[in-house]
């Protein structure tokens, strides 16, 4: 097929061809991650507000964090030129909501919550700007964020993309219901042989659903059927309308403040009670006694979007080959310039830390392998705010079909940890299984950090001690100055009480 002079710029733009892919795998690769992600839209309202379809702001929340989903991953696609994709974070944003609530003991605004993610997110990017010395190599200079990606344990930063695989997997599992609570093993797997369950729109339903999406996409991608992942969700939602798992009275925009009514939304966004830069209305003028408090939220926000973010990234780009020969992550920086910038727009817009997706795996998974797929995925955010009932139909179960799929693909990346070695294997082991039980990127690398630099620093003194009596030779630190700094952050991270 002869390639037209719009689709030659865009695969020159974009290197599509150079990185072995194609303009059609790009475009359903960026549907495929926007379908994952689109949950976002309503979760994130419903996070930061509690109450969200009660609240009069669930409209703007909504639109801000389409919003900054949009300018967030159009920074990816264009700046970066990856096949990332950004949003208001999970967990973050449920913070955020417990702030405002006064858990903290102070009784926060929005604009003093938004206030924090803002400077939290101006701490991030000069982090990204910084400069602490150049690579040998290329000569170019390195920041001081990179410094930190550096410092990490070979151990640990091999084991990420593994950790990632699971969790998203695990994520799936539970948003399908596949998976769910029990009060005394805390997990289980969803009773199946349970009559209560099997009622129109039941759990066992749903788990079909994704199961079932998840058939779809293993028998389409073993025949190699392109566009096989947004092909499975799309067919998980129709067999979710007749199971109740997927409401067509949605599509009408009659429900749970669901509407097709955009123009009263955008209005209501752009008045002066809306969420839209309440970061400058009195956002700054934080509650007496709460400084200390503050802080330590700050230092949180940064350490959780620092942290998850370089997660994710080596995840998804170890299993797409966008790695340069160190392992780093190619655009490295400007991956990072885009992260933070977007996390200072998100709050200005008047939504939590805006960050990387680890359902950007989802497209990478589809084919995705440059920034038009982030592209395709930003021009969806932005058409949502427009579509918000179209996009809402698609049930949770529907996309965690790809996300149980992503994390299989994932799992390959585990040959290339060293499990030989106890030095490392345990490391490793406590980043991966603590990523997926403590539900956290962050925790799970902090505690391989961790992990890693005692059992290094005891296995160096005890080397050391029988190389002075002849025995071994001598033996090297591999904790490094910055692996400290990072294990200090680390500490403080677990340890200072927010309170």
């Amino acid at each position: 097929m002869k390639k037209t002079k719009d689709s030659s710029k865009l695969d020159n733009y974009f290197e599509v061809s150079k990185r072995k892919s194609s303009i059609k795998i790009e475009i359903f690769a960026g549907i495929t991650t926007f379908l994952a992600m689109a949950y976002i839209l309503t979760v994130n309202p419903n996070n930061i507000l509690w109450d969200g379809t009660l609240d009069p702001r669930f409209s703007s929340v909504f639109i801000a964090t389409a919003l900054g989903a949009f300018i967030g991953t159009l920074l990816m696609a264009l700046l970066a030129k990856m096949p990332l994709a950004q949003a208001p974070g999970m967990g973050l944003n449920a913070m955020i909501g417990t702030i405002i609530g006064g858990a903290m003991g102070f009784s926060y605004s929005y604009g003093n919550s938004m206030a924090l993610v803002f400077i939290s997110g101006i701490i991030f990017l000069l982090l990204s700007f910084i400069p602490v010395g150049r690579n040998k190599k290329t000569g170019k200079l390195i920041s001081l964020r990179e410094k930190i990606f550096d410092g990490m344990p070979t151990a640990v930063r091999l084991s990420i993309s593994v950790g990632i695989g699971l969790f998203i997997a695990f994520i799936g599992l539970q948003n399908a219901g596949i998976i769910v609570d029990n009060q005394f093993t805390l997990v289980q797997l969803v009773d199946f042989n349970n009559p209560e369950l099997w009622v129109k729109g039941g759990t066992a339903c749903s788990a079909i659903v994704a199961l079932f999406g998840l058939i779809v996409i293993a028998v389409l991608s073993h025949f190699k059927v392109k566009g096989s992942v947004i092909l499975g969700i799309l067919a998980s939602t129709l067999l979710a309308i007749p199971l109740g798992v997927a409401d067509p009275q949605i599509l009408t925009g009659s429900i749970n403040g669901i509407s097709w009514k955009f123009w009263e939304n955008l209005n209501l966004f752009f008045s002066d009670n809306s969420v839209f830069l309440s970061v400058f209305k009195g956002g700054f003028n934080l509650p007496e006694g709460s400084l200390l408090t503050s802080i330590m939220l700050i230092i949180t926000f940064c350490m959780i979007d620092m942290f998850d973010t370089m997660g994710t990234v080596v995840g998804c780009c170890t299993n797409a080959g966008l790695n340069d020969e160190e392992g780093k992550p190619i655009n490295y920086g400007k991956i990072m310039y885009s992260d933070s910038l977007a996390t200072i727009i998100g709050s200005l817009l008047g939504t939590s830390t805006v960050t990387t997706f680890v359902e950007s795996g989802t497209g990478i998974g589809a084919g995705g392998k440059t920034g038009l797929t982030a592209l395709t995925t930003s021009i969806l955010f932005l058409l949502s705010i427009f579509l918000l009932p179209l996009f809402a139909f698609i049930p949770s179960a529907s996309a965690a079909s790809a996300l149980i799929y992503v994390g299989v693909l994932m799992m390959k990346n585990v040959i290339n940890v060293d499990f030989e070695n106890p030095k490392n294997s345990i490391p490793a082991f406590m980043t991966i299984i603590t990523m997926v039980l403590a539900y956290s990127i962050t925790d799970g690398i902090g505690v391989g950090v961790v992990t890693f630099v005692i059992l290094d620093v005891i296995i160096y003194l005890i080397d050391l001690i029988r190389y002075k009596l002849g025995k071994c030779d001598k033996p090297k630190l591999e904790t490094t100055f910055i692996t400290l700094v990072v294990l200090i952050l680390f500490l403080i991270y677990f340890l200072v009480p927010v309170l």
